[in-house]
């Protein structure tokens, strides 16, 4: 069968093959992958990746493995495979995006091996790609979570969150958790919150994001049909608790704009600071300077660099 790419969809054992393409490196994506012990959305267990994808009102409990970093093979646990071929093809879709195997990266690879800051983690993680959020209500919350604390504590506050709102679907013992719907969220009020260890403002952007989704006012949909950076960014910046990091975050991570570029966050001025064995953290002229030759790789260069302390 073919999905609506055009790509040839190979079903083995009542799984899915989705071939891959170079670069790509499984453990240099695992690696990545297991950051956190905290992580609730998803497990890694013996290089296998267990995690429940939603395709409208279908979840589906997916292990993904790879063979050789040539092909990944997908399989549906718990009795959860779909029935009808457009939900499998949207399976594929999610786990491309999840891992931006449409990306041609030619060029981003070029452009590190002669780039001094960018040398050393292209080398390193080489295969590695920009892990992504595809979910726009679940990228934004992570935005906003993260604002102004160290990552492991982020990681325990969406523990929390989604653990008190969202679902889950059980297999052999353990809960695989799907990130709580905006429609859910958008019925709370800050108070609700509150035993989750966020500020009240955090509890009150949440909110507020949700209700937006829910009034149609702001979709995924809409922030890609714009087709321009800096509208979508102006359109994200509106957003009650959306800043110029939270917007770029969610420009790089969900929206996969190529030339988003949180130059203010606190994980690349460290890394540049380290990489440069400077005594000082640089400036956003200097940082600034030193990308000049990331032009429409922003979003990559940032991701390997993060990927130097974390």
């Amino acid at each position: 069968m073919s999905n609506l790419l055009g790509e040839e969809i190979n079903e083995v054992n009542e799984g899915i093959v989705i071939p891959l393409s170079e670069p790509f490196d499984m453990n240099a994506n695992l690696d990545y992958l297991k950051r956190s012990t905290n992580e609730c959305m998803f497990e890694v267990e013996n290089d296998a990746i267990r995690r429940v994808i939603v395709i409208g009102e279908t979840r589906t409990l997916v292990q993904i493995e790879c063979s050789d970093n040539k092909q990944l093979n997908v399989h549906f646990l718990g009795g959860t495979q779909p029935t009808k071929p457009w939900q499998r093809t949207e399976v594929v879709h999610y786990i491309r995006e999840w891992f931006d195997l449409d990306n041609d990266l030619t060029s981003f690879y070029e452009m590190g091996k002669t780039d001094p800051l960018l040398k050393m983690p292209v080398e390193n993680f080489y295969g590695l790609r920009l892990i992504g959020i595809p979910d726009l209500f679940e990228a934004l919350c992570w935005g906003v979570l993260g604002q102004q604390i160290n990552l492991e504590f982020a990681y325990k506050l969406k523990r929390q969150f989604v653990e008190k709102f969202g679902d889950s679907i059980e297999w052999n013992g353990m809960n695989y958790w799907i990130f709580p719907s905006y429609e859910r969220i958008a019925q709370l009020t800050p108070n609700d919150l509150a035993d989750i260890k966020m500020t009240l403002k955090k509890n009150e952007y949440i909110i507020g994001i949700a209700k937006l989704m829910v009034s149609g006012e702001l979709s995924k949909e809409k922030l890609l049909e714009t087709g321009n950076f800096k509208e979508a960014e102006k359109s994200l910046i509106k957003i009650r608790g959306v800043g110029p990091w939270t917007a770029n975050y969610v420009l790089m991570r969900c929206l996969r704009f190529p030339n988003a570029f949180p130059i203010d966050d606190v994980g690349l001025i460290n890394a540049i600071k380290t990489l440069r064995n400077m005594d000082r953290k640089p400036t956003k002229e200097e940082i600034l300077a030193l990308s000049v030759q990331w032009e429409n790789w922003e979003s990559y260069a940032t991701f390997f660099l993060w990927r130097v302390l974390y």
